[in-house]
C-alpha cells in the first residue's frame, strides 16, 4: 500500500524555513568536539623559574622519584593500589612517557606564582619566556602545548597583564611563526566584560601584527564565585563564552581561589570538595558541545619527604585524577615534578582498564550486534572519544584498538564527531 500522509509538503517547508536561523545558531554555538588532542594536564611554572630546560628537568626529576620510590611494577602497584594485571604495563608506559614527553602542556605563570615585581623585571621575564619557547619549539623540545598565564583584567593589574602579553607575543613572532600549540590563560575572571576585553586585546594584536583573524584564543580560569553564578542568580559561564566571541578554548577550575571565595577552610580546599563539584558541574553543562575543553584544578599535597610520605601523596593524587576522569574532566593541573608519576599512572590505568569493555561495546555497535548493553549513537560517540583520548596520551596503542574494534583512527574520529 502507498504511504499516505495528512500534512501537505508546504507545511514541512514552512517549518524548515522557520527554523533555519535556529539551525545556524546551533551549528555556531555547538560545533562539537575539536579534532585536536587535549593534554591530560597543565604544568604551571613561575616565570622567574622557567628556562629552556624546564621540561627536561621535570621529566628527569619525575624519573628520579619513580626510580627511588617505585622502581618496578610491584612497588608502583603497591603504592597506588594497582591490580597485578595492569601494574606492569602501566609502570612501563609511565617510564617511557617521562622519558619521551614528560609534559604535555606547560604554562609560564606571570600571575600568582610570579607575583608583583618591578616593571623592568617582568618585562625582561616576558622577553626571556618568549625566547625560551621559540628556542624549544625550534629544536623540538617544547611540549605539544605551551604558553603563558598573564595577570587578569582587574583594575590594579590590567595594564601590567596586557603589556606582558604584548611583549611575549611580539618577541615570539620576531623569532618566527607562533607555535601551533600556543595557549594563553586569563585568570580571575568575574564578569563577561573581562572576557570581552581579553578577546579585544587578541583581536587588536592580530590586526596590528598581521595575523589571521581568530588566530589567538585563550583559556578562562574559573576561580571566582561570580564566574559561576552572577549577581542576578543566573549562570555566568555561558555569558563568558558568548562575550569572548568564540575565542575561549578551555575552562580551567582554580581549586584554591574558588574554595577560598566560598569560605572553605584551608584544610578542606580540594578538587573533590562539594563546592568544587558544583562549580565544575556548571562549567561542564555550559561547555558541552561548544568545543571548549574542561580542566580540573590541582592538589597542594606534594610528593616530597620520606618514601612513605611520597607514596601517600601519590596515592592521594592518583585518587583525585581517577575521580576527575570518571567525571569527564580529562585534564588537570600538576604543581610538582613528582605529580607526573601519579598523573600518568592514573590516566593510563583509567584508559587501559576500560579498553576491553569500551572496544567490545563499540565493535558490537558498529557491527549491529546486540550485546549485553544496548548502546545508542550518543554512547558510541562517548566510547570512541574514550578510545581516542587513550590513544592521544599514550595509554593505549592504535594496534590494540584496531585489533579489538576493527576500526581505524579515521573511523574513531568520525564516530566521536571530531
Amino acid at each position: 500500500m502507498p504511504a499516505v500522509t495528512t500534512l501537505a509538503d508546504a507545511v514541512r517547508a514552512r517549518i524548515g524555513a522557520s527554523l533555519a536561523a535556529t539551525d545556524a545558531e546551533l551549528a555556531r554555538r555547538y560545533p562539537g568536539e575539536p579534532a585536536v588532542r587535549q593534554p591530560v594536564h597543565t604544568v604551571y611554572v613561575p616565570a622567574g623559574a622557567f628556562t629552556p630546560t624546564t621540561t627536561r628537568e621535570w621529566g628527569a626529576a619525575a624519573l628520579g622519584a619513580l626510580d627511588a620510590h617505585a622502581p618496578d611494577a610491584q612497588a608502583l602497584g603497591a603504592a597506588l593500589g594497582l591490580d597485578a594485571v595492569h601494574a606492569g604495563e602501566i609502570h612501563d608506559r609511565v617510564r617511557a612517557k617521562l622519558r619521551a614527553e614528560p609534559v604535555e602542556d606547560l604554562r609560564i605563570d606571570f600571575e600568582d606564582g610570579y607575583g608583583r615585581r618591578p616593571d623592568a623585571e617582568e618585562d625582561a621575564a616576558a622577553l626571556a619566556a618568549a625566547r625560551a619557547v621559540a628556542a624549544a619549539a625550534a629544536d623540538g623540545t617544547a611540549p605539544p602545548c605551551v604558553g603563558i598565564r598573564v595577570k587578569g583584567m582587574e583594575a590594579d593589574v590590567r595594564d601590567r597583564g596586557i603589556r606582558t602579553l604584548d611583549l611575549f607575543l611580539t618577541a615570539l613572532l620576531d623569532a618566527g611563526p607562533l607555535p601551533t600549540g600556543l595557549v594563553l590563560t586569563l585568570p580571575k575572571v568575574t564578569f563577561p566584560a573581562q572576557a570581552a576585553a581579553m578577546a579585544e586585546v587578541c583581536a587588536q594584536f592580530e590586526q596590528a601584527a598581521g595575523l589571521p583573524a581568530g588566530r589567538l584564543g585563550f583559556e578562562i580560569q574559573i576561580e571566582t564565585t561570580q564566574a559561576v553564578v552572577g549577581p542576578d542568580g543566573t549562570a555566568t559561564v555561558p555569558r563568558l563564552l558568548e562575550a569572548a566571541g568564540g575565542r575561549v578554548t578551555a575552562l580551567h577550575y582554580g581549586t584554591f581561589d574558588y574554595s577560598a571565595a566560598c569560605g572553605v577552610s584551608a584544610a578542606h580546599q580540594s578538587p573533590d570538595h562539594p563546592a568544587a563539584d558544583h562549580a565544575k558541574a556548571v562549567m561542564q553543562a555550559a561547555a558541552a558541545g561548544t568545543g571548549v575543553r574542561l580542566s580540573d584544578g590541582s592538589t597542594n599535597v606534594l610528593p616530597v619527604g620520606t618514601a612513605a610520605q611520597v607514596r601517600t601523596a601519590w596515592r592521594h593524587h592518583y585518587g583525585l585524577v581517577r575521580r576527575s576522569l570518571a567525571r569527564a574532566y580529562y585534564q588537570g593541573w600538576d604543581m610538582h615534578p613528582g605529580h607526573l608519576v601519579s598523573r600518568y599512572a592514573a590516566t593510563y590505568a583509567f584508559y587501559r582498564e576500560g579498553l576491553d569493555a569500551a572496544a567490545a561495546r563499540l565493535a558490537a555497535y558498529t557491527a549491529g550486534v546486540s550485546g549485553g548493553v544496548l548502546d545508542e549513537p550518543a554512547t558510541a560517540r562517548a566510547l570512541s572519544g574514550h578510545l581516542l583520548r587513550g590513544l592521544d596520551c599514550g595509554a593505549v596503542d592504535l594496534a590494540e584498538v584496531t585489533g579489538r574494534t576493527g576500526l581505524a583512527r579515521v573511523d574513531l574520529d568520525a564516530l566521536a564527531g571530531r
